[in-house]
């Protein structure tokens, strides 16, 4: 009992964080989900040894929800740019099943530190590189000839929809950072990270169950795959209670504060993630 309500308080925390910072909630729930399902079990038991694939693909569809939500309450509010977001989707998705495909066959260990790894580089980029804490002049409109090309945009989509889903952290992982560089607010940016997280979450969440289908028999009851089904009832309505709470302050955050608390939560789900 002890357990899901620890993950009921941190699903609502996930949803403020989609609603607010495009994460997916992948940030929240990954670290809380990884490091609880290794305290009950044990790192040697067949859920602790597959503990970062089972917070990962939870994690992924949980977004499913998430995602959808943020992004109706993103499109209500005229906050999503959907002329830079369309052409990535499909290419995307098909990144995403890359994606899940490669974490459901590596080890847990391995996951992990590339989830680490990750965050500690976007951190670092975010901090040293000029237009993230303040962005460039103005957002490229598609008659200034400055979008990117169609190969681009496709090794574009294909990378984000591989990291995100890998890493069960939807979207903003790269969409945030890549569109704060081409000049758009942070209220802009984060709104464009929930609608790219949905064919990362459904896409991916597919992967993980159909491909890990087999592997997840000695996981126990109530999972379909890496997915625990129990966990993702949950956390998506904590996910709700969260969207609903965090959407009464989308746009209210000052620009380069909302970048540099952005910056500053992925430096605490990094620490979270390298305590043992």
């Amino acid at each position: 009992m002890e357990f899901y309500l620890v993950l009921a308080v941190f699903g609502t925390l996930a949803g403020v964080t989609t609603v607010l910072f495009g994460f997916g909630g992948g940030f929240v729930v990954v670290p809380v989900l990884y490091r609880t399902l290794v305290h009950m079990h044990g790192s040697e038991s067949p859920l602790g040894q597959s503990a970062m694939q089972v917070a990962v693909a939870t994690s992924t569809c949980v977004m499913i929800v998430g995602a959808g939500l943020a992004t109706r309450r993103h499109q209500r509010a005229g906050n999503v740019d959907w002329a830079q977001v369309r052409p990535l989707l499909a290419f995307i998705a098909v990144g995403a099943v890359a994606g899940a495909a490669a974490a459901t066959v590596l080890r847990s260990d391995w996951v992990r530190w590339t989830f680490v790894a990750y965050l500690a580089l976007t951190i670092l980029d975010g901090l040293l590189r000029p237009g993230f804490i303040r962005p460039r002049a103005a957002v490229a409109t598609p008659q200034d000839g400055t979008r990117p090309s169609g190969p681009v945009t496709a090794l574009l989509g294909l990378a984000i929809g591989a990291v995100a889903s890998f890493l069960g952290v939807g979207g903003s992982v790269m969409t945030v950072p890549l569109m704060r560089r081409r000049g758009a607010p942070m209220v802009q940016a984060t709104a464009a990270a929930n609608p790219l997280s949905l064919p990362v979450a459904l896409a991916g969440t597919a992967t993980y169950v159909l491909l890990a289908w087999e592997q997840a028999a000695p996981l126990g009851a109530w999972h379909a795959g890496f997915v625990d089904l129990r966990a993702f009832a949950v956390l998506v309505a904590g996910s709700w209670l969260g969207i609903r709470l965090g959407g009464r302050f989308v746009g209210r955050l000052p620009d380069g504060l909302h970048a540099k608390v952005y910056l500053a939560l992925l430096a605490v789900v990094l620490l979270a993630m390298l305590m043992r």
